[in-house]
């Protein structure tokens, strides 16, 4: 599953990507109909995901898998995602990384308005 639509920018501790999925009645995270607030993680997850097989692609090494250990520090600013009219801008900025774990700060907006922001801890798959 792939909710994120193209990069915008990206570099060594940061990416910016955009979405218009949200509104897509197909989006696989929808329930009866709606796509709850709480999927804006996933879609800073991505990010963070995509910066990290960038930089893998950079450096001319293959991608280590890794897996969400924890998220912390979330915040929501809205109930649901599939009424924002705007597309949406995921920002993962990486905050701490090495060989067996990273830490990214993720927002979602809309515009100006923040929509959800949260700490994401990802640890190597053994």
């Amino acid at each position: 599953m792939c909710l994120l639509d193209s990069v915008l920018t990206w570099d060594d501790e940061s990416i910016i990507c955009t979405s218009e999925t949200h509104r897509d009645p197909g989006n696989p995270l929808r329930r009866d109909g709606r796509l709850l607030a709480l999927h804006a993680f996933e879609y800073g997850a991505q990010a963070a995901g995509v910066h990290g097989g960038l930089r893998a692609r950079s450096a001319g090494v293959a991608a280590t898998p890794f897996y969400l250990a924890a998220l912390r520090d979330a915040h929501l600013q809205v109930t649901r995602l599939d009424d924002v009219d705007s597309p949406l801008e995921v920002l993962a900025q990486r905050i701490f990384g090495d060989t067996s774990n990273a830490i990214y700060e993720c927002r979602v907006v809309a515009g100006d308005a923040l929509l959800a922001d949260a700490r994401i801890t990802f640890m190597l798959r053994t």
